[in-house]
């Protein structure tokens, strides 16, 4: 039987929404489902859940829970991560302690001062799951939801043996529908090429039948003055190209927007907002704790999450075209090839297949640049314990450095680095 492992599957409302879609798949009905998480009583919630829904729909799953991450990735075939290492306690820091010096953001996962730290906290734990699966699951794929998505993977290859790590993210597959709304055509008749970094990819092709679905979309932004203000449509207009992230999140990841308080209000964007989405989803939490406390259980639905997906393309064959991140070796000519990319990825039982697309157009490539120079020095400071690195890696950054003179954004680095402790290499802590 299949052997599917979810690490960090305390995270209740994610495990929630693949467990409905792997347990409801006939082909994966009779897999072994195996639960790993650090905290004991999420771990406990998430083992009632995924026993519940086995018994609810009536299939031949098997569910173990393991708080010992090497019993759990012992002999797996797909591994799920979605970790959150220092849980909303580590969010917190990485948005109270920068707005102390005046850095705003909105989401600080993927780039900014927050994602660096998010990275410098999380590679240390992504190294050892890959270190284990090299050793009790060599032939496994490791699918990973965490963030940040062009530092996670890229650390994997670049500081273990194991090789088979592969970025998925909802953003290019969400994009895509937003825009085919926009322009009032069904999705399904719609053309799409999306490639770039994760959080930055861009649609390179939005087409129908060969008419170009950009002359469509430039008339209803014209008449639309609301539109012209969002952050990504901004973009847009100056790049020629859509970006596959929303305006909130990708406002933090270039100089022009939150360093500027008239542009936050201009662009109407909302300063950490990550935060009541943190709230939101600990309430949740709390909510189906007690559903499943009262033997009610929770709602079962299909979201079509992408892990799943492929997961079920590599156990049945069933072809499907989804989203990968990945290491570039080529595939984007104009973008470094130990870096990781996010490119259209052929999935069957031969596995995750990335696309080659060639060259980005050349303003494309320069950003995407920018946000993977952030994202190298932030992983060799991580691997090579070298808090040079990471002061490099803050100093570049476009957002950190667009509101702070460079002693300051030194300080921010230090304060930070004393704040999460532990959480960071050793070598960037001495």
């Amino acid at each position: 039987m299949t052997r599917i492992v979810l690490i960090g599957a305390g995270s209740i409302t994610f495990a929630k929404n693949l467990l409905s879609d792997l347990l409801t798949f006939p082909e994966l009905s009779e897999s072994t489902i195996v639960l790993h998480d650090i905290d004991p009583e999420r771990l406990a919630t998430a083992e009632a859940m995924a026993t519940w829904m086995v018994a609810e729909l009536g299939i031949g799953a098997t569910v173990e829970a393991h708080a010992d991450r090497r019993a759990a990735l012992d002999g797996a075939d797909h591994v799920i991560n979605e970790i959150a290492v220092g849980g909303m306690a580590a969010v917190r820091r990485d948005f109270d302690i920068p707005a102390r010096y005046g850095v705003r953001q909105t989401v600080a996962d993927t780039l900014g001062i927050g994602g660096v730290f998010r990275a410098l906290r999380t590679i240390p734990v992504m190294v050892g799951i890959g270190n284990d699966l090299a050793e009790l699951a060599p032939d496994a794929t490791l699918f990973t939801y965490t963030n940040p998505m062009s530092m996670i993977p890229r650390a994997v290859y670049e500081g273990t043996p194991f090789r088979n790590v592969v970025g998925v993210c909802h953003a290019a597959r969400d994009t895509q529908s937003t825009l085919a709304r926009m322009v009032g055509v069904p999705e399904e008749e719609v053309s799409f090429t999306t490639a770039g970094v994760n959080h930055q990819a861009w649609v390179l092709r939005f087409e129908r039948a060969g008419e170009n679905l950009y002359r469509r979309l430039d008339e209803v932004i014209e008449a639309n003055p609301e539109l012209r203000r969002r952050v990504r449509v901004e973009i847009y207009r100056n790049f020629g190209y859509f970006p596959t992230e929303s305006s909130e999140h990708g406002a933090e990841y270039l100089p022009w927007f939150l360093p500027h308080a008239d542009q936050v209000e201009r662009y109407r964007i909302p300063v950490g907002v990550y935060l009541d989405w943190l709230a939101d989803g600990h309430a949740e939490y709390e909510q189906q704790k007690r559903s499943l406390d009262d033997g009610k259980g929770v709602t079962i639905e299909r979201g079509e999450e992408l892990a799943s997906l492929a997961i079920h393309s590599m156990e049945t064959g069933t072809p499907r075209l989804l989203h990968g991140n990945v290491r570039n070796g080529g595939l984007i000519a104009n973008l470094p090839a130990d870096a990781t990319i996010e490119v259209p990825c052929h999935v069957d039982r031969a596995g995750v297949q990335p696309i080659r697309i060639g060259e980005l157009p050349v303003q494309l490539a320069a950003l995407n640049t920018l946000t993977l120079n952030v994202g190298e020095l932030t992983v060799r400071a991580a691997l090579e314990g070298r808090r040079d690195h990471v002061y490099q890696a803050a100093l570049l950054d476009p957002n950190t450095a667009a509101t702070l003179p460079v002693h300051r954004v030194r300080e921010l680095v230090d304060e930070l680095i004393a704040a999460h402790g532990d959480l960071l290499p050793e070598g960037i802590r001495a």
